[in-house]
């Protein structure tokens, strides 16, 4: 009989980073934290407002770019932050392959839609996010209180793949918002031909594409007009 199959999106037991036997201090990590946690004074929000403008509410996609550098430590230092929020069973399938120079950019630039490629071709550089179709192999020592769950996943090829992408587009948008939180700017593509990419760069197989994302400094009129969002009435229930 197979073993059943683990759903997710959270380890069945206990939370991503929760061991049985943690040791005394860590069991109150978050409580050191808990002044930052706090709502400002007046507010409902603990992030400060210029936080909150440079990831969210000022945040924009861009659609040019200088050509300043992004430096190996700022493009390190981005992973370094979006490597931390959770994901099912911590499973980090997300894997990242950034195009810096400029002969790895013009190979990618003839499998973007027509209408990406001036953009990207301006991006000092060009993330493309892939996802790990063999990520199980990690998971024994991401998960070492349930090493059993890469043999569940496993036992199940097409849900072991669903969350390799389900997995992956939630690492997508803590990504984008470690580009902003590095204080670049991030343009997320999809218009692209990810078999022609993968060919392109992951020809093994193993890793397969699922997202482009221009890295950089904005360029001359970078920025479509503001666009609407759903109001909190219009996409919220309570019950």
């Amino acid at each position: 009989m197979a073993p059943p199959r683990y759903r997710g999106p959270d380890p069945p037991l206990r939370a991503r980073d929760e061991e049985p036997n943690r040791n005394k201090e860590s069991l109150h990590d978050f409580d050191r934290l808990d002044h930052l946690v706090r709502p400002l004074r007046g507010e409902f929000l603990a992030l400060e407002p210029t936080a909150r403008e440079l990831l969210f509410t000022a945040a924009r996609t861009p659609n040019s770019f200088t050509d300043e550098p992004v430096s190996d430590e700022q493009l390190r230092a981005i992973w370094e932050l979006a490597k931390w929020p959770p994901t099912s069973a911590n499973t980090n399938p997300m894997r990242v392959l950034y195009l810096r120079t400029e002969p790895a950019r013009e190979r990618l630039i003839p499998h973007l839609a027509e209408g990406n490629r001036d953009k990207s071709a301006s991006a000092p550089v060009i993330a493309v996010l892939a996802y790990d179709t063999q990520y199980t192999e990690h998971v024994p020592r991401l998960l070492p209180f349930r090493p059993e769950i890469k043999e569940m996943l496993e036992a199940d090829p097409v849900h072991h793949q669903e969350q390799a992408r389900f997995n992956s587009a939630l690492q997508a948008g803590y990504f984008l918002l470690s580009v902003r939180a590095a204080g670049l700017t991030a343009g997320p593509l999809g218009g692209f031909d990810a078999a022609g990419v993968d060919r392109e760069f992951f020809p093994e197989g193993r890793l397969r594409s699922f997202l482009v994302v221009n890295i950089g400094r904005p360029g001359d009129n970078p920025w479509f007009e503001r666009l609407p969002r759903l109001e909190y009435e219009e996409a919220v229930r309570l019950i």
